[in-house]
């Protein structure tokens, strides 16, 4: 144990290749697929917030049901979409980081637009009145609604991003598991904990926490002087 200990933090102030170069593809596949998951869920789980229409209820229903879907079952999914024989075959994205942001941005975006339809949904218990009295269509007030609820929608980025990058199972699947190429930090630390390079996969655990307190400390940060600045 405490040899481990010793090369996993020789790992980290020698600024290990093997573990920046991963931790590096993480955070640009996990970042690029929140960031899809906020550009489709929020305008989705605003619009829900405030319109009504027939069988909207099974919709906010089936949204839900979608924050909770088994990663591989995702994986599986795309892998046969993106196979040679799929119709996305064409494109060559399978075992690649493409494919693991796809992957990651289908788990992000049901959890992005269920929390942002329950904030605005609140909001809109408070303001819709007001501005359904001035005539404003059902994606205006959407779009007024995020733009007032836009500190607390740090929350939901915040979950999409714990959601993406601590996952594994639907990025093995698409991903493969390449080194040098498709080897994530959750990946990497299954693959070298079963090997034995209990170093590594320790080394590239802590800065996969430290990656998560981090982001939560700069969001946290951000809000705070956002409140102040803005009331």
């Amino acid at each position: 144990m405490f040899q481990t200990l010793q090369e996993t933090i020789s790992r980290l102030t020698t600024l290990d290749r093997d573990v920046f170069a991963i931790a590096w593809l993480s955070l640009r596949v996990s970042l690029t697929a929140v960031a899809i998951g906020l550009c489709v869920g929020i305008p989705l789980g605003a619009v829900l917030a405030v319109s009504s229409f027939p069988g909207r209820s099974i919709l906010v229903g089936l949204l839900n049901a979608f924050m909770g879907l088994p990663p591989v079952i995702v994986g599986l999914v795309l892998y046969l979409v993106l196979s040679r024989s799929g119709p996305l075959g064409s494109f060559g994205l399978l075992f690649t980081p493409g494919a693991m942001v796809a992957a990651q941005a289908v788990l992000a975006t049901p959890l992005v637009a269920a929390l942002t339809r329950q904030v605005v949904a609140d909001a809109e218990a408070h303001l819709g009145d007001q501005l359904r009295s001035l005539g404003l269509s059902a994606p205006r007030r959407a779009l007024a609604l995020i733009h007032d609820t836009r500190f607390s929608l740090v929350t939901t980025a915040l979950a999409a991003f714990g959601r993406a990058i601590s996952e594994i199972g639907a990025v093995l699947v698409v991903g493969g598991n390449i080194d040098g190429h498709t080897r994530t930090m959750t990946t990497a630390i299954s693959l070298e904990t079963q090997k034995g390079d209990l170093s590594l996969a320790l080394a590239l655990g802590l800065v996969l926490i430290a990656l998560v307190v981090l982001v939560n400390a700069v969001a946290a940060i951000l809000r705070g002087y956002a409140l102040r600045a803005y009331g």
